[in-house]
Protein backbone atom coordinates (compact mmCIF):
# COMPACT_ATOMS: atom_id res chain seq x y z
CA UNK A 1 0.00 0.00 0.00
CA UNK A 2 1.10 3.57 -0.44
CA UNK A 3 2.77 4.83 2.48
CA UNK A 4 0.51 7.13 4.73
CA UNK A 5 2.42 10.48 6.14
CA UNK A 6 3.86 9.65 9.63
CA UNK A 7 5.07 13.34 10.22
CA UNK A 8 4.20 13.00 13.87
CA UNK A 9 4.17 10.26 16.08
CA UNK A 10 2.71 9.44 19.90
CA UNK A 11 4.00 7.25 21.87
CA UNK A 12 2.72 6.05 25.20
CA UNK A 13 4.07 3.30 27.19
CA UNK A 14 2.36 0.59 30.15
CA UNK A 15 2.13 2.11 33.24
CA UNK A 16 4.71 1.92 35.96
CA UNK A 17 6.99 0.06 33.94
CA UNK A 18 9.78 2.77 33.91
CA UNK A 19 12.53 0.50 32.67
CA UNK A 20 10.59 0.73 28.83
CA UNK A 21 12.59 4.22 28.80
CA UNK A 22 15.96 2.60 26.76
CA UNK A 23 13.23 1.27 24.37
CA UNK A 24 11.55 4.06 24.24
CA UNK A 25 14.50 6.00 22.74
CA UNK A 26 14.95 2.82 20.54
CA UNK A 27 11.57 3.70 18.66
CA UNK A 28 11.86 7.67 18.97
CA UNK A 29 15.47 7.33 17.13
CA UNK A 30 14.08 4.84 14.68
CA UNK A 31 11.14 7.10 13.75
CA UNK A 32 13.46 10.34 13.95
CA UNK A 33 15.55 9.07 11.28
CA UNK A 34 13.00 9.51 8.97
CA UNK A 35 12.45 13.32 9.47
CA UNK A 36 9.37 12.89 12.32
CA UNK A 37 8.52 14.19 15.15
CA UNK A 38 7.82 12.24 18.83
CA UNK A 39 5.50 13.28 21.17
CA UNK A 40 4.72 11.33 24.27
CA UNK A 41 1.68 11.58 26.39
CA UNK A 42 2.59 13.36 30.00
CA UNK A 43 1.57 10.51 32.30
CA UNK A 44 4.14 8.35 30.31
CA UNK A 45 6.66 10.74 29.82
CA UNK A 46 6.43 11.53 33.66
CA UNK A 47 7.11 7.99 34.37
CA UNK A 48 10.35 8.16 32.18
CA UNK A 49 11.75 11.44 33.05
CA UNK A 50 11.40 13.22 30.18
CA UNK A 51 8.81 15.97 28.87
CA UNK A 52 5.24 14.83 27.74
CA UNK A 53 2.06 16.38 26.13
CA UNK A 54 -1.33 15.98 27.93
CA UNK A 55 -3.28 12.50 26.16
CA UNK A 56 -5.86 14.37 24.08
CA UNK A 57 -3.65 16.79 22.50
CA UNK A 58 -1.07 13.90 21.72
CA UNK A 59 -3.60 12.04 19.91
CA UNK A 60 -4.93 15.44 17.80
CA UNK A 61 -1.66 16.26 16.71
CA UNK A 62 -0.40 12.76 15.92
CA UNK A 63 -0.66 10.67 12.29
CA UNK A 64 0.27 7.66 14.28
CA UNK A 65 0.17 6.28 17.87
CA UNK A 66 2.61 3.91 19.16
CA UNK A 67 2.19 1.35 21.93
CA UNK A 68 4.77 0.31 24.15
CA UNK A 69 3.98 -2.83 26.21
CA UNK A 70 1.79 -5.71 26.60
CA UNK A 71 -1.71 -6.15 24.74
CA UNK A 72 -3.61 -4.66 27.88
CA UNK A 73 -2.12 -1.09 27.10
CA UNK A 74 -3.09 -1.53 23.58
CA UNK A 75 -6.64 -2.02 24.37
CA UNK A 76 -6.37 0.99 26.94
CA UNK A 77 -5.06 2.78 24.13
CA UNK A 78 -7.31 2.05 21.43
CA UNK A 79 -10.31 3.18 23.69
CA UNK A 80 -9.29 6.23 25.02
CA UNK A 81 -7.61 7.35 21.81
CA UNK A 82 -11.24 6.62 20.09
CA UNK A 83 -12.49 9.60 19.07
CA UNK A 84 -9.25 10.66 17.12
CA UNK A 85 -9.29 7.02 14.78
CA UNK A 86 -5.37 7.12 14.12
CA UNK A 87 -3.82 3.86 13.34
CA UNK A 88 -1.91 2.28 16.17
CA UNK A 89 1.25 0.35 16.00
CA UNK A 90 1.66 -1.74 19.15
CA UNK A 91 5.69 -2.57 20.15
CA UNK A 92 5.76 -6.47 22.42
CA UNK A 93 6.90 -5.04 25.39
CA UNK A 94 4.46 -7.62 27.09
CA UNK A 95 4.16 -11.67 27.29
CA UNK A 96 1.36 -12.88 25.32
CA UNK A 97 0.93 -10.20 22.28
CA UNK A 98 -1.72 -11.26 20.51
CA UNK A 99 -2.47 -7.86 19.62
CA UNK A 100 1.15 -6.03 20.04
CA UNK A 101 3.16 -8.17 17.40
CA UNK A 102 6.43 -6.07 16.24
CA UNK A 103 9.18 -7.12 19.25
CA UNK A 104 11.79 -4.86 20.19
CA UNK A 105 14.26 -6.50 18.45
CA UNK A 106 12.38 -5.90 15.09
CA UNK A 107 11.85 -2.16 15.51
CA UNK A 108 13.96 -0.46 13.22
CA UNK A 109 13.78 -3.05 10.73
CA UNK A 110 9.74 -2.36 10.90
CA UNK A 111 9.59 1.40 11.07
CA UNK A 112 11.99 1.08 7.61
CA UNK A 113 8.94 -0.62 6.13
CA UNK A 114 6.53 1.50 7.10
CA UNK A 115 8.05 4.51 5.49
CA UNK A 116 8.40 1.83 2.83
CA UNK A 117 4.44 1.18 2.44
CA UNK A 118 4.84 -2.68 3.52
CA UNK A 119 2.24 -3.16 6.39
CA UNK A 120 -1.45 -3.57 6.25
CA UNK A 121 -3.82 -1.61 8.56
CA UNK A 122 -6.56 -4.19 9.68
CA UNK A 123 -9.96 -2.45 11.06
CA UNK A 124 -10.90 -4.55 13.90
CA UNK A 125 -14.50 -3.84 14.69
CA UNK A 126 -15.25 -1.97 18.37
CA UNK A 127 -18.25 -1.93 20.69
CA UNK A 128 -20.17 1.20 21.12
CA UNK A 129 -22.33 1.21 24.63
CA UNK A 130 -24.72 3.20 26.14
CA UNK A 131 -26.12 3.22 29.53
CA UNK A 132 -29.36 4.67 30.22
CA UNK A 133 -31.10 6.27 33.18
CA UNK A 134 -34.10 8.26 31.86
CA UNK A 135 -32.79 11.35 29.61
CA UNK A 136 -28.76 10.37 31.47
CA UNK A 137 -26.81 8.49 29.12
CA UNK A 138 -23.27 6.77 30.06
CA UNK A 139 -21.48 6.41 26.44
CA UNK A 140 -19.14 3.81 26.37
CA UNK A 141 -16.55 2.42 24.24
CA UNK A 142 -14.99 -1.36 24.38
CA UNK A 143 -11.90 -3.38 21.94
CA UNK A 144 -12.31 -6.83 23.53
CA UNK A 145 -15.59 -6.61 25.68
CA UNK A 146 -18.74 -5.41 27.77
CA UNK A 147 -18.96 -8.01 30.72
CA UNK A 148 -22.30 -8.23 33.06
CA UNK A 149 -21.02 -8.82 36.24
CA UNK A 150 -22.52 -10.00 39.58
CA UNK A 151 -21.72 -7.29 42.55
CA UNK A 152 -20.61 -9.80 44.66
CA UNK A 153 -19.09 -13.27 45.14
CA UNK A 154 -22.45 -14.34 47.13
CA UNK A 155 -25.04 -13.29 44.29
CA UNK A 156 -26.09 -14.54 40.95
CA UNK A 157 -27.31 -11.64 38.45
CA UNK A 158 -30.39 -12.06 36.25
CA UNK A 159 -29.81 -10.21 32.62
CA UNK A 160 -32.89 -9.52 30.32
CA UNK A 161 -31.30 -9.53 26.70
CA UNK A 162 -33.46 -8.17 23.77
CA UNK A 163 -32.28 -7.95 20.15
CA UNK A 164 -33.63 -5.56 17.93
CA UNK A 165 -35.58 -4.71 20.53
CA UNK A 166 -37.42 -8.36 20.81
CA UNK A 167 -36.90 -10.22 23.62
CA UNK A 168 -35.27 -13.36 22.74
CA UNK A 169 -33.36 -14.49 26.28
CA UNK A 170 -32.33 -14.13 30.01
CA UNK A 171 -29.54 -15.06 31.55
CA UNK A 172 -28.96 -16.44 34.73
CA UNK A 173 -25.61 -16.65 36.67
CA UNK A 174 -22.43 -14.91 37.17
CA UNK A 175 -22.99 -12.90 34.00
CA UNK A 176 -22.63 -12.40 30.77
CA UNK A 177 -19.81 -11.00 28.49
CA UNK A 178 -20.83 -9.67 24.83
CA UNK A 179 -17.45 -9.75 22.72
CA UNK A 180 -16.44 -8.23 19.38
CA UNK A 181 -14.11 -11.07 17.63
CA UNK A 182 -10.79 -9.94 18.20
CA UNK A 183 -11.62 -10.29 22.21
CA UNK A 184 -13.21 -13.56 21.36
CA UNK A 185 -9.69 -14.86 22.22
CA UNK A 186 -9.69 -13.45 26.17
CA UNK A 187 -12.38 -13.42 28.62
CA UNK A 188 -14.76 -15.08 26.18
CA UNK A 189 -12.35 -18.32 25.47
CA UNK A 190 -11.90 -18.85 28.86
CA UNK A 191 -15.35 -19.02 29.67
CA UNK A 192 -16.46 -21.46 26.86
CA UNK A 193 -16.86 -18.63 23.75
CA UNK A 194 -15.99 -19.84 20.43
CA UNK A 195 -12.76 -18.08 18.85
CA UNK A 196 -13.84 -16.13 16.15
CA UNK A 197 -11.49 -15.00 13.11
CA UNK A 198 -10.88 -10.81 14.41
CA UNK A 199 -12.25 -8.98 11.08
CA UNK A 200 -15.44 -11.39 11.08
CA UNK A 201 -18.18 -8.55 11.83
CA UNK A 202 -20.05 -10.14 15.11
CA UNK A 203 -20.80 -9.93 18.11
CA UNK A 204 -20.31 -12.77 20.53
CA UNK A 205 -22.43 -13.44 23.42
CA UNK A 206 -21.00 -15.81 26.46
CA UNK A 207 -22.64 -16.59 29.78
CA UNK A 208 -20.76 -17.35 32.95
CA UNK A 209 -21.27 -20.14 34.71
CA UNK A 210 -25.40 -20.19 33.85
CA UNK A 211 -27.39 -21.43 36.55
CA UNK A 212 -29.18 -23.26 33.44
CA UNK A 213 -27.28 -25.83 31.46
CA UNK A 214 -29.06 -25.24 28.15
CA UNK A 215 -27.43 -21.92 28.14
CA UNK A 216 -24.79 -21.51 25.13
CA UNK A 217 -22.53 -18.89 23.42
CA UNK A 218 -24.59 -17.03 20.62
CA UNK A 219 -22.92 -15.60 17.42
CA UNK A 220 -25.13 -12.68 15.95
CA UNK A 221 -24.25 -10.21 13.13
CA UNK A 222 -22.65 -7.19 14.10
CA UNK A 223 -25.67 -5.27 12.28
CA UNK A 224 -28.23 -6.10 15.46
CA UNK A 225 -28.62 -3.98 18.61
CA UNK A 226 -28.32 -5.35 21.54
CA UNK A 227 -30.30 -4.30 25.03
CA UNK A 228 -29.57 -5.32 28.44
CA UNK A 229 -31.34 -5.23 31.60
CA UNK A 230 -30.94 -6.66 34.91
CA UNK A 231 -34.04 -5.86 36.23
CA UNK A 232 -33.91 -7.39 40.19
CA UNK A 233 -30.42 -6.16 41.52
CA UNK A 234 -27.39 -4.09 40.94
CA UNK A 235 -24.95 -5.37 38.60
CA UNK A 236 -22.03 -3.90 37.15
CA UNK A 237 -20.86 -3.35 33.43
CA UNK A 238 -17.19 -3.64 33.05
CA UNK A 239 -15.23 -2.54 29.94
CA UNK A 240 -12.38 -4.12 28.47
CA UNK A 241 -11.98 -5.33 32.46
CA UNK A 242 -10.10 -1.74 33.00
CA UNK A 243 -13.54 0.85 33.52
CA UNK A 244 -16.32 -0.22 35.53
CA UNK A 245 -19.57 0.80 35.87
CA UNK A 246 -22.70 0.29 38.36
CA UNK A 247 -25.52 -1.03 36.52
CA UNK A 248 -29.07 -0.68 38.01
CA UNK A 249 -32.43 -2.41 37.89
CA UNK A 250 -33.86 0.86 36.32
CA UNK A 251 -30.88 1.52 33.86
CA UNK A 252 -30.49 0.17 30.19
CA UNK A 253 -27.63 -0.70 28.68
CA UNK A 254 -27.93 0.01 24.72
CA UNK A 255 -25.01 -1.98 22.43
CA UNK A 256 -23.99 -1.68 19.07
CA UNK A 257 -21.05 -2.19 16.67
CA UNK A 258 -19.32 1.51 16.91
CA UNK A 259 -19.32 3.07 13.41
CA UNK A 260 -15.39 3.42 12.94
CA UNK A 261 -13.41 0.11 14.45
CA UNK A 262 -10.18 0.27 15.54
CA UNK A 263 -7.15 0.35 12.61
CA UNK A 264 -4.11 -1.80 13.69
CA UNK A 265 -1.12 -1.37 11.93
CA UNK A 266 1.05 -4.95 11.24
CA UNK A 267 3.02 -7.03 9.54
CA UNK A 268 2.38 -7.68 5.67
CA UNK A 269 2.94 -11.01 6.82
CA UNK A 270 1.60 -11.45 9.69
CA UNK A 271 -1.14 -14.81 9.70
CA UNK A 272 -3.78 -14.67 12.41
CA UNK A 273 -4.00 -18.22 12.43
CA UNK A 274 -0.31 -18.95 12.95
CA UNK A 275 -0.34 -16.20 15.79
CA UNK A 276 -3.35 -18.53 17.13
CA UNK A 277 -1.72 -21.17 16.98
CA UNK A 278 1.89 -20.28 18.72
CA UNK A 279 -0.30 -18.48 21.27
CA UNK A 280 -2.65 -21.64 22.34
CA UNK A 281 0.34 -23.99 21.58
CA UNK A 282 -2.30 -25.85 19.39
CA UNK A 283 -0.72 -28.69 17.43
CA UNK A 284 2.13 -29.52 19.48
CA UNK A 285 1.60 -33.23 19.44
CA UNK A 286 1.64 -33.20 15.65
Amino acid sequence: MAPLDFRTVGIVLRPSTPELKHLFYDVKRAFERHGAEVIVDSVSAGMIGVLGQDFEAMCQRSDLLVCIGGDGTLISLTRRSYAWHKPILGINAGTLGFLADINPEEVEAFVEKLYRGEYRIDERMMIEAALRKGEARTLMHAFNDLVISRPSISKMVKVDAYIDGKWFNTYYGDGLIVSTPTGSTAYNLAAGGPVTFPLTDAFILTPICPHSLTQRPLVIPADFKIELRTPEKESLVIVDGQEQYDFGPDETLLIKKAAIGARLIHRLERNYFDVLREKLSWGQDR
